[in-house]
């Protein structure tokens, strides 16, 4: 007798059960890989970010303006920012005078990459625009970041270094230095300062780099982008102390670098031969996809209509207008002018802040005699009733470092102290955000002669 299948209704109502089960098993497993996967991201949104949003919201609800200018105008500003004239930037001069605007910016130093080799500072924008000041400037080889030359020079990548330098400061430009990760002549006679801070330098930290930041993206960035970006953050030690040490033995000025660039995302568009590109947005393209009659159902399912050159999806992690709030450079200036603000950067009459957090604005560093009082960044005669002040709208813990050493720590929202002797005298501020001190304010030092 041979044998045949069981056809029985019962024996078939076992195997869809089984496979039913198989399904299901099969569901749960992926769903506890993507969950393990998610699980940072699933904590952050759930309990992390909510209790950080929250902690910034109280600190900034209890602002309060600091009336003492301590004679000077401040004008609140970024370092290192690129437009379209950069490879691996898109950015119209428009577009950012609008995220200036949205960051609350008066000022910009430009710093594009030089276009083969060359730096052209009749390229870019110049002077006010609808109340936004542009000073041109470049990015260019072994660090060399100068601003404010000016109409008309061209600087070449290929000159040589000390010569280059030169000609920045005899054509009325400044020169600081971008990546003080990066070998540098901190020697260079004519270097007028250096980033304490650089964002992208920030960003290269990372563990795993931005694959690690992907759970977070996928899940967080529409409600909490700025917690996100606040992740990179790390304490400039090194930067510090390599300018403390250079500050000992000359003046130099500390900067933020934004490094803006707004390529740090994302696109695909539908194109007029049938495929899917997929572009970052320096831009480049890191792939195309050939779509079947399957996958163009799938992609019109989850991306909605396939028409030529429709813009599909579009994900950015660093909108230019966030990394320009990330942290400010505030100068200390008698008007919103490239000369003044030029000025002021080679004066040191500048503390940088990290705005995004909470609004350092009015924060005062400055040494009180009865003869006057001096700014950070000028020198002052140590008397008998010298006494260094900082001033600040938030409550903060203060401190005093004298030629890099740490000698005063207070808290509160303003300090009076009585410097033991002379030297050069920085402070800085930090917020207490959930029970940690976090830095804020790094304010440039005061010479007392």
């Amino acid at each position: 007798m041979s044998m045949q299948r069981d056809c029985r209704p019962g024996s078939r109502l076992r195997w869809l059960r089984r496979l039913a089960t198989v399904v299901v098993l099969g569901l749960l497993v992926v769903l506890l890989v993507v969950a393990f996967w998610l699980r940072d991201a699933l904590y952050n949104h759930f309990i992390h970010y909510p209790r950080e949003e929250e902690a910034w919201q109280t600190i900034r609800a209890v602002r309060e303006p600091v009336t003492d200018n301590a004679g000077w105008n401040e004008y609140r500003g970024i370092l290192h920012s690129h437009s379209h004239f950069s490879h691996d930037s898109e950015m119209s001069f428009e577009n950012i005078q609008e995220a200036m605007s949205v960051a609350n910016l008066d000022f910009i130093c430009l710093s594009d990459h030089c276009v083969q080799g060359l730096g052209n500072f009749s390229w870019q924008w110049r002077g006010l625009h609808d109340g936004r000041l542009f000073i041109p400037g470049f990015e260019m080889n072994q660090g060399f970041m100068p601003f404010g030359v000016a109409t008309g020079v061209v600087l070449s990548n290929a000159t040589e270094r000390a010569v280059l330098a030169r000609q920045i400061v005899e054509n009325g430009g400044v020169l600081f230095y971008a990546h003080p990760e990066e070998p540098r002549d901190w020697e260079r006679p004519e270097l007028t300062g250096m980033e304490i801070y650089n964002l992208h330098s920030d960003f290269k930290q990372v563990r795993g780099g931005l694959s690690s930041l992907l759970p977070d993206i996928l899940l967080n960035l529409n409600r909490y982008p700025d917690q996100i970006y606040r992740k990179m953050f790390r304490r400039p030690v090194d930067f510090l102390r390599r300018w403390d040490e250079l500050n000992t033995t000359r003046h130099i000025t500390g900067i933020a670098g934004n490094d803006c660039h707004q390529n740090v995302g994302f696109r695909a568009f539908y194109t007029t031969n049938g495929m899917i590109r997929i572009e970052d947005t320096s831009p480049k393209t890191l792939k195309e996809i050939h779509l079947n009659s399957f996958t163009r159902l799938i992609a019109r399912a989850l991306l909605g209509p396939l028409e030529p050159n429709r813009k599909l999806f579009h994900i950015q992690l660093d909108p230019y207008e966030r990394s320009a709030r990330f942290v400010n450079t505030h100068v200390l200036a008698r008007e919103l002018s490239e000369a003044a603000v030029l000025d002021a950067l080679r004066a040191s009459r500048v503390f940088i802040g990290f705005d995004m957090v909470a609004d350092s604005s009015g924060f005062r560093w400055f040494a009180r005699d009865v003869s006057g009082t001096t700014v950070m960044g000028e020198a002052g005669a140590l008397t008998d009733d010298t006494r260094l002040h900082a001033l600040s709208p938030l409550p903060c813990r203060f401190t005093i470092l004298r030629d890099g050493k740490e000698v005063h720590q207070a808290e509160g929202r303003s300090l009076e102290w009585k410097p033991p002797g002379t030297g050069k005298y920085r402070v800085e501020a930090e917020l207490k955000i959930r029970g940690e001190w976090t830095p804020w304010v790094y304010a440039n030092p005061i010479q007392l002669r």
